[in-house]
């Protein structure tokens, strides 16, 4: 892997034995992947969240998980495609009552100083939008995709950020796909985390950051096996893990 890492740090003035991934946010009690889902995710302790972002015809990330507008209060505006659709647009589509589909922007501006942000790129040939929104933002983010093409591009035009693979079935050869992706995370569902897994990637100087975690059991399993974050729908149900 030839791009700049950059260290993953804790949120200040927390210690935490590992990252509390707050997943879309806290979907259990708002929305998610909005400002409220956020705001309440590290209201609950998490020191880093995951978010999915794709963009507007006129170049602006948005953070939605589906391609499409998958829910809204007015149903005028249910699956409309957010790549069809102008910053305008979407800044008024209400999901729940005063809650909007947040651009990228704003939730590094929420949460700058207060959590890692790590930021999935869904939308097609959107990594430099979001790279240049990255930049722009005072945050402290990471990028990751199921695209590991995507992630190889990434470092390409931002070598300082750090990267991530995501697996929802077991890897062939987990560190190829590192390289070939120049990534240094690696995502996968946690049933796939084992001993030789988290082992391959440390031996390249990588972490695993696992989903969706959403029993205490299963993450101090995974906790027992070295992963360094969990990522979950509700950061309370770890809260027994670091006791």
């Amino acid at each position: 892997m030839t791009g700049a890492a950059v260290n993953i740090v804790p949120m200040a003035g927390v210690d935490l034995p590992f990252e509390r991934i707050g997943h879309r946010g806290a979907p259990r009690e708002f929305p998610e992947n909005t400002l409220p889902s956020f705001q309440r995710a590290v209201e609950r302790g998490a020191n880093a969240v995951e978010l999915d972002v794709h963009a507007t015809i006129d170049g602006v990330p948005v953070v939605h998980h589906d391609p499409i507008v998958s829910r809204a209060l007015d149903p005028g505006h249910a699956g409309l495609p957010l790549a069809a659709m102008t910053w305008q647009d979407v800044q008024r589509i209400e999901l729940a009552p005063g809650v909007f589909v947040p651009s990228l922007d704003q939730v590094l501006e929420l949460l700058a100083g207060r959590a890692t942000i790590y930021v999935e790129i869904k939308g097609t040939a959107i990594e430099e939008l979001v790279v240049d929104t990255i930049r722009r933002g005072r945050a402290h983010c990471a990028v990751h995709s199921f695209d590991h093409e995507c992630i190889a591009r990434v470092a390409r035009i931002a070598p300082e950020l750090r990267r991530g693979i995501l697996f929802d079935e077991p890897p062939l050869d987990v560190q190829a796909s590192m390289r070939s992706a120049d990534a240094v995370d690696v995502w996968p569902h946690w049933p796939l985390v084992n001993d030789a897994l988290v082992r391959a990637v440390r031996e390249v100087g990588g972490e695993i950051i696992t989903w969706t975690v959403n029993t205490p059991s299963a993450a101090r399993q995974l906790l027992a096996l070295g992963v360094h974050g969990i990522c979950t729908d509700d950061v309370r149900l770890l809260s027994p893990v670091a006791a």
